[in-house]
């Protein structure tokens, strides 16, 4: 089984176990550091999968939240695009579902601390109307590119930051607790 684990920066960068799948069947994990932002995390998953061919893509990082708290992980299996979801009225496409490819494989379904990641190419510092439990600035272009290559996707996001408090500077000062708690997340379940 291949899974290629994602991430926008090397802060957020953090070596994943799988427990539960050794001696099951041999496991390759590679890693992609995407950058900020949807267009190049897009063009850099699509490069990624089309070279590695992945059986799972697996994104983790950071997120800033308005109704949760930091610390706080959620497991990501619907994104909203909050760039897209303005052109509603035109009949955009700004929401993308993950969990019916996921199902089908087998793969994430006990995956708890179920939470919507909400994706835009701006970092929020203000408050304002967000559908979701989560902000982040890559999730949904990687969740659409899967889609496309028929891949499943999974985003596991560590709230760093309540939007509207400082927060870059809570993101940067929080990025050591979330590579932590992603760490032992992941060290606490398996794919299967």
């Amino acid at each position: 089984m291949k899974i290629l684990v994602t991430y926008a920066v090397q802060g957020e960068f953090t070596e994943l176990k799988f427990p539960g799948l050794i001696g099951e069947e041999e496991v390759q994990v590679g890693y992609l550091r995407t950058g900020i932002g949807k267009v190049k995390s897009a063009f850099y998953l699509t490069e990624a999968i089309n070279r590695a061919q992945p059986d799972l893509v697996v994104n983790v990082g950071t997120a800033g939240t308005v109704r949760h708290q930091v610390g706080d992980i959620f497991v990501c299996r619907h994104f909203v695009d909050r760039d897209m979801q303005r052109l509603k009225g035109f009949d955009m496409e700004c929401e993308i579902d993950s969990a019916e490819l996921l199902a089908q494989k087998g793969y994430c379904l006990h995956w708890q601390r179920e939470g919507v990641c909400n994706t835009g190419d701006t970092f929020l510092t203000e408050l304002s109307d967000v559908k979701g439990d989560v902000v982040d600035m890559e999730a949904y272009a990687q969740a659409w590119v899967c889609r496309t290559k028929n891949t499943p996707f999974i985003a596991v996001k560590y709230v760093t930051d309540i939007i509207g408090q400082n927060s870059v500077k809570h993101w940067e000062d929080k990025l050591a607790d979330a590579r932590k708690g992603l760490g032992a997340f992941f060290e606490s379940i398996s794919v299967f």
